[in-house]
């Protein structure tokens, strides 16, 4: 890609004329999932999980929790917690899971 053409994307985008996707989940449906599936770990908006060896999902990549999820149902990462929360899970539910939870406001970063 030539320098020129690069400039252009990049005015582009910072003008907000274009966007990338971010996320292919709607995050309204995924809360309402959240809360039947989720909740009770996690919390619904996922800042705050109800042990320690849980974690806080709340500001999490978007891809991170797709990848996350698809590989607790599929038997990749191994937890059977998880794996009994993900099995019923379809693809369209675990992308709009994944973008509620990253949606949400980050309280993983520091302040200073």
């Amino acid at each position: 890609m030539n320098r020129g053409l690069k400039a252009a994307i990049a005015g582009l985008l910072a003008a907000g004329l274009v966007q990338p996707v971010l996320a292919a989940g709607n995050a309204q449906r995924g809360k309402v999932k959240a809360e039947q599936v989720c909740a009770a770990c996690h919390s619904v908006d996922g800042s705050k999980p109800v042990a320690p060896d849980q974690p806080i999902l709340a500001g999490q990549h978007y891809d991170y929790l797709v990848r996350a999820l698809r590989d607790y149902k599929s038997g990749a990462r191994n937890n059977v917690v998880m794996k009994s929360m993900a099995d019923p899970l379809s693809r369209q539910d675990i992308e709009d899971v994944a973008a509620w939870y990253a949606s949400q406001p980050a309280k993983l970063q520091i302040r200073r």
